[in-house]
Order: structure tokens, then C-alpha cells, then sequence
């Protein structure tokens, strides 16, 4: 008898000790989907930080209103190739 009441002992300390462990993983997954989250949300801002930097600087570059127009001019050829593509594609 004594056996089986420190066996029994055993089992649930080992069932107390499983529990915990299942409690603490548990809380780690939610801790790393956390993290993984906020990794995505700032390398999110980082591409559009990025963005807004190349923009300023090509904004910095390009301060002749003449050079800008050229510029906008060959933005909206550009532009229009894709649109044309696009419908090529589409058709």
C-alpha cells in the first residue's frame, strides 16, 4: 500500500508539473505570435519610412521646376505603358 501511495504521489506531482508546462508553452506561443506581429507591423513602417525617404530625397534632387515636369512627363509615358499593358493582359 505504502508503494502505491508514493507512486500515486508521484503521478501527480509529474501531472502538476505537466500542467504547468503546458500553461507556460502556451503563454510563449502567444508571446512569439506577438512578436511576430509587431516584427510585420514594423518592417511595414520601415518599407514606408523608406518610401518617404526616397521621395524626399527626390524631391531634394530635383528643385529645377523644368527638371519636375520632365520628370512628371515620363512618370505619366510610363504610367500609360503599364495601363496599356495591363489591358493587353487583361483582354
Amino acid at each position: 500500500m505504502q508503494a502505491l501511495d508514493e507512486l500515486n504521489s508521484k503521478l501527480n506531482l509529474l501531472l502538476r508539473r505537466y500542467a504547468a508546462l503546458e500553461q507556460e508553452n502556451k503563454r510563449l506561443k502567444e508571446t512569439v505570435a506577438k512578436q511576430i506581429a509587431t516584427e510585420a507591423s514594423l518592417k511595414q513602417r520601415i518599407t514606408t519610412l523608406e518610401q518617404d525617404m526616397v521621395s524626399v530625397n527626390l524631391n531634394d534632387a530635383v528643385r529645377d521646376e523644368s527638371e519636375k515636369e520632365n520628370m512628371r512627363k515620363q512618370l505619366d509615358g510610363l504610367i500609360a505603358e503599364i495601363d496599356g499593358l495591363l489591358n493587353t493582359l487583361n483582354d
